[in-house]
C-alpha cells in the first residue's frame, strides 16, 4: 500500500513539474485535452478486444495521465483538485453500496443495480435516462439507455418475447424500403431495428459493441488476405469477378478455423 501511495505521489509531482516547465503541457485546457482522452480511452478498449495484458497496463497509466491532467487544471482554478476528486468517488461508492456499506442487503445484480439507479435519481433528481452521455457511440449509448430502463422495470417478462419485437422491426423497415421513398423515413425504421437487435444482445448477455467490433475485426483480416492474394497475382480487385474474390475469402475463412 505505501508503494502504490509513493508511485502516486510522484506522478502529482510529475504533473506539477510538466504544468510549470514544459512548453505543451503548459497549454492545455480541458478542451484541448477532451479529444486525447477518447483516444486514450479507445486504445484503452483495443487492448480489451485484443486480450493484451502488458497493453491494457499502459494505456490504463494514460488514461490515469488524464485524470490526474484535468485534476490539476482544476486545481488552478480552485474548482476541485485531486483530493476533491477521489474523496467524491469514496462518498459516492459508499453511498451507492448500502448492501456493503450499510445494513441493507442484494442477493443479485439486478437488485444492485436497481438500487444503483434509485439512488442516483436522489441525488440529481432528474430522469433514468440523463446519466447516459450524449458523445457515445450509437450502439453503446442504445445498450446503456436499455439496460437503464430495465433498472426500473422498464422491460419484457420473458426475454424470448423479443424476438417478436425483432420481426414486427424488421417487417416495418421492409415495408418503408418497399413502399416508401423517403431516407428520413427509411432510416427511423432501420434504427429501430438496430435497436432491437440490441435489445436481443442485453438480454442474451452480449456486448453489441464489443460483438460489431469483432466483426469489423475479422473482416478486415479477411478483405486484408484478399488484397494480398490479388497484389501476388499482379492483379487489380476491381478486375475480378466476385466468383474469384470468393475463393480468397473462403481461403481466409478457412485459415481461421
Amino acid at each position: 500500500m505505501n508503494d502504490t501511495l509513493a508511485s502516486f505521489q510522484k506522478l502529482l509531482d510529475i504533473m506539477d513539474e510538466l504544468r510549470a516547465k514544459c512548453p505543451w503541457d503548459k497549454e492545455q485546457t480541458f478542451e484541448s485535452l477532451r479529444n486525447l482522452t477518447i483516444e486514450e480511452t479507445y486504445e484503452l478498449a483495443d487492448a480489451i478486444l485484443e486480450k493484451d495484458l502488458n497493453e491494457i497496463r499502459k494505456e490504463l497509466g494514460d488514461v490515469l495521465l488524464h485524470i490526474v491532467f484535468y485534476s490539476k487544471l482544476g486545481s488552478e482554478t480552485g474548482a476541485f483538485d485531486m483530493k476533491s476528486v477521489i474523496d467524491g468517488l469514496c462518498e459516492k461508492l459508499i453511498y451507492r453500496h448500502p448492501h456493503v456499506f450499510g445494513n441493507e442487503t442484494a442477493e443479485n445484480q439486478e437488485q444492485v443495480l436497481g438500487r444503483w439507479e434509485e439512488l442516483k435519481m436522489k441525488e440529481h433528481k432528474k430522469s433514468v435516462l440523463s446519466g447516459v452521455p450524449k458523445s457515445l457511440p450509437a450502439v453503446i449509448k442504445a445498450a446503456r439507455m436499455q439496460s437503464k430502463a430495465r433498472a426500473v422495470g422498464f422491460d419484457w417478462e420473458n426475454k424470448e418475447d423479443v424476438w417478436d419485437k425483432v420481426q414486427e422491426e424488421l417487417g416495418e423497415l421492409k415495408h418503408e424500403i418497399e413502399t416508401n421513398e423517403s431516407k428520413e423515413k427509411i432510416e427511423g425504421e432501420f434504427g429501430d431495428f438496430l435497436f432491437s437487435l440490441i435489445n436481443v444482445a442485453r438480454l442474451y448477455n452480449i456486448e453489441p459493441e464489443t460483438a460489431i467490433e469483432r466483426t469489423n475485426i475479422k473482416f478486415k483480416r479477411r478483405f486484408e488476405y484478399l488484397e494480398s492474394k490479388t497484389i501476388a497475382q499482379g492483379r487489380d480487385l476491381r478486375s475480378m469477378t466476385l466468383a474469384e474474390m470468393d475463393v480468397y475469402w473462403n481461403e481466409a475463412k478457412a485459415q481461421e478455423k
